[in-house]
């Protein structure tokens, strides 16, 4: 309760309540009731490695070095406790094995803490990177969801024995007690270097029974895909008396949380989608919106970010009103909107009703999560909160809408297999651009009416 009302009354919370390091591992399970504790080889290694960072730091006696869960996932005050331990500690220390990114739980974890960096680096444009991974058990790298597999760390300086190996072996097999020292040592530096370098800041606790996992839902495809447009002006086309500050040279430098934010929307919406496992492109409206074949089945999920300043665009508005005009549930619409943008408050109820003219259907689609996103987003936090529930929504529609294939042979005993990236296998299909054409008054097929809400009557909560 304390730590949570230091944080929530913006108070910096004492190093003393702030683990070091946060070990994140899967639990094994026993081979039976009376058998030995699978987790104690575990134990010993983050008794290790707190001596060893109480060692190479400065904290004082009685803080924490280090933070694991020793518990069963349940319990009052569980998700608490943990997602406190997320929200403080300097550093993420995941250990890898075929058992962890298989488990939700641990996927929910690495999305917490991930998105506290990422949520830092957006208020300051830096990196902010503090997951340190540790091989347990050795995974073939065509088995590492895309968050762990863009993780930039030389696994080879800790030992060559630990590569081939992981801790597990070296903890496990006569023989090799020199080897695991060097290889915990070295992976304390690791985690001193690290926390001592980027400085992250601890943030509120998320509800960890809420959050996504880093690594998709359990059988996911590891090459699911998705495409983020971003639609607003440049600095160099703004509607006459709107403020530049906001604007770069591209529609992808628009920055609706400046000055509290220093990174452009795209990037920080395209750091969070990849969090969700989740291969990543990033594209302007304006310059795809020529592009768009409407009788092209869908090949990836999308995500539309507006900045309500285009409606003052005649040519823009246009091309989103024939774009709202289409069928295309598998495209949610996201508005941020800085409540502390002083010229679009003054102006916020005429362009939300603008807006709400000109996507009619889009601004009341899919589930509460959703329209909620296309009525605004007020900040950064809300962004992390939100658009992963506008990710899941798109790529449900995505997969019900998406063109499936009967597989070759017997036709009658086998499922439909669908094309692209969010299904198994098919022909290839040209790649569609997501918008349509330079011109008002696009295609309509006649069943928007049933399309935008149709298959999430059942996810109508948020």
């Amino acid at each position: 309760m304390f730590l949570r009302s230091q944080l929530r009354d913006g108070g910096r919370v004492p190093a003393s309540v702030q683990p070091y390091f946060f070990l994140s591992y899967a639990h094994t399970p026993r081979f039976g009731a009376g058998g030995p504790d699978p987790d104690m080889w575990v134990e010993r290694l983050f008794r290790d490695l707190c001596s060893h960072v109480m060692a190479l730091t400065d904290l004082p006696a009685g803080a924490e070095a280090g933070f694991m869960d020793r518990e069963i996932r349940s319990g009052e005050g569980w998700s608490e406790r943990l997602g406190a331990a997320l929200a403080t500690c300097r550093v993420f220390v995941p250990l890898f094995s075929p058992r962890y990114f298989a488990s939700e739980m641990c996927g929910k974890e690495w999305y917490a803490f991930a998105q506290r960096a990422i949520h830092q680096g957006a208020l300051s444009n830096q990196p902010a990177e503090a997951i340190v991974p540790a091989l347990w058990v050795p995974v073939p790298p065509s088995q590492l969801p895309g968050p762990a597999e863009r993780l930039q760390f030389n696994h080879n300086t800790f030992g060559e024995r630990y590569v081939t190996d992981g801790l597990y072996g070296l903890i496990k097999l006569r023989g090799y007690a020199e080897q695991y020292e060097r290889a915990v040592y070295e992976l304390a530096k690791r985690i001193v270097r690290v926390a001592e370098t980027v400085r992250l800041e601890p943030v509120r606790p998320l509800d960890y029974r809420g959050v996504p996992s880093a690594f998709g839902p359990t059988g996911s495809s590891p090459a699911r895909t998705l495409h983020v447009t971003v639609a607003a002006a440049s600095r160099h086309d703004l509607p006459d008396g709107r403020s530049p500050e906001y604007y770069g040279d591209s529609a992808l430098e628009w920055n609706p949380y400046h000055p509290v934010a220093q990174r452009p929307i795209a990037y920080v919406a395209e750091d969070l989608v990849k969090n969700l496992n989740y291969q990543t492109s990033i594209g302007s409206f304006d310059d795809e919106a020529g592009h768009y074949d409407s009788k092209q089945p869908p090949t990836r999920p999308e995500i539309l970010i507006v900045d309500r300043w285009v409606v003052e665009d005649e040519q823009r508005r246009q091309r989103l009103a024939a774009f709202d005009q289409e069928s295309r549930p598998w495209v949610n619409v996201v508005v941020p909107w800085n409540r502390y943008d002083h010229q679009s408050r003054a102006k916020e109820i005429e362009l939300a009703r603008r807006l709400e003219e000109t996507l009619p259907v889009k601004m009341g689609q899919g589930r509460a999560a959703c329209r909620a996103a296309a009525n605004g987003v007020a900040n950064m936090e809300t962004l992390g909160q939100i658009l992963p529930q506008v990710v899941e929504a798109a790529a449900q529609q995505f997969l019900r809408h998406a063109q499936v294939y009967l597989p070759a042979g017997n036709t009658h005993t086998e499922r439909p297999r669908l094309l692209g990236p969010m299904g198994m296998s098919g022909p290839p299909a040209p790649r569609p651009a997501p918008f349509p054409p330079d011109t008002f008054g696009g295609h309509n097929d006649g069943n928007d009416s049933n399309d935008t809400d149709r298959g999430d009557a059942d996810d109508s909560e948020s």
